[in-house]
């Protein structure tokens, strides 16, 4: 069984090769990369079938698994790279063949090391799965590993009420107010779908707002009706955006560009610190951008609508994901206590003998 020591500052490996004791000095300081070559060296001397797969790299499959997402459109390559980023600062350089059990663990442990979420190390070793059996499939490898998944935290339940939700807009900018209307009311993505709407998805004269497919996480298209109010501001805004055009002489596509500063008529991207000042001052230090995706399934379905119409706004293709965004609250639970007691059927034990 392999194993590895420090000789003064430097780790050194002590394997077995064709029957004999080898120590070899793994020539760095670092106990991650010395582990790494301990694995490539015991992967060099397996001979054989193994040997000849040695040579593939994580490096090589990350790239053929991005060009056969493009190839195929079965995921996002833009996403799926954002985790085959993450997994390639750990495997960069590394044989494939010697990425097995223990050098997954060691990776879930790095990664938790990070502060990572278990859904964000989960979704990034279903990509390191895809990746080594894509490259079983092309020859490249000789077995796919056992890739166990950990088990997800609980989702998160905070929500904000419609009159919490105006107590945060009226903290912000006329613009970013209007964002997370937008998310409050569908339940769009701020950061990928509101902040990303373009002026040709804005058609005010029939009232719509239209995500284009291939643009949503799930890469449907969307088109909502806008409600009168949030049509009267989307004209205000696209009005601010004309006057910015004038003042500038550029054309701007974007219906919520940066209004002010170096970006100014630039795509808005985010606005994290102007969301926690709001949030602060309105009284709900914590909230998350994301929690309106959870307000606007609550309001919705609390409206009466029906739940396919709801998942078809705010683009959940499972009834499963709607249920984690449909969050029940205390108060919820109280009004079934009132109701039941409303109701007279329900009055047990009150009446005559």
């Amino acid at each position: 069984m392999a194993s590895m020591y420090l000789r003064g500052r430097i780790w050194w490996g002590k394997y077995s090769s064709q029957g004999r004791t080898v120590r070899q000095s793994l020539k760095t300081q670092d106990k991650r990369e010395a582990r790494r070559r301990l694995r490539e060296l015991e992967a060099q001397t397996a001979g054989g079938e193994r040997q000849t797969t040695a040579k593939e790299t994580w490096d090589a499959a990350a790239a053929d698994l991005l060009t056969y997402y493009h190839a195929y459109g079965t995921r996002n390559p833009v996403e799926a790279g954002y985790k085959i980023k993450k997994l390639t600062t750990h495997f960069g350089g590394t044989r494939l063949a010697t990425i097995d059990a223990s050098a997954i663990a060691e990776y879930v442990s790095y990664r938790k090391a990070q502060g990572a979420a278990n859904a964000s190390i989960n979704g990034e070793l279903m990509t390191l799965r895809r990746a080594l059996g894509l490259a079983a499939e092309r020859g490249k490898l000789d077995r796919v590993p056992v890739v166990r998944t950990l088990r997800p935290a609980a989702p998160r339940t905070g929500f904000l009420e419609r009159g919490q939700v105006e107590l945060v807009c009226k903290a912000l900018a006329p613009d970013l107010a209007l964002v997370v209307r937008i998310g409050c009311v569908y339940g769009w993505r701020i950061k990928s779908e509101v902040l990303a709407l373009t002026k040709a998805q804005v058609d005010l004269d029939a009232g719509t707002l239209r995500l284009e497919p291939g643009s949503t996480k799930n890469r449907d298209g969307r088109v909502v009706y806008l409600t009168d109010e949030l049509k009267r501001a989307l004209a205000d805004q696209l009005a601010r955006v004309r006057a910015i055009e004038r003042e500038m002489g550029v054309a701007i596509p974007w219906v919520f560009p940066h209004v002010r500063g170096y970006h100014r008529g630039q795509r808005r991207r985010e606005f994290y610190r102007s969301w926690r000042t709001a949030c602060r001052k309105a009284g709900q230090t914590g909230a998350l951008l994301h929690d309106l995706r959870r307000s606007a399934a609550r309001h919705m379905i609390g409206l009466g609508i029906p739940e396919r119409v709801v998942m078809a706004v705010a683009g959940w293709k499972t009834r499963s994901m709607l249920d984690r965004y449909h969050i029940v609250s205390p108060g919820d639970l109280r009004d079934v206590a009132r109701r039941l007691s409303d109701n007279s059927t329900y009055n047990l034990g009150t009446g005559d003998a």
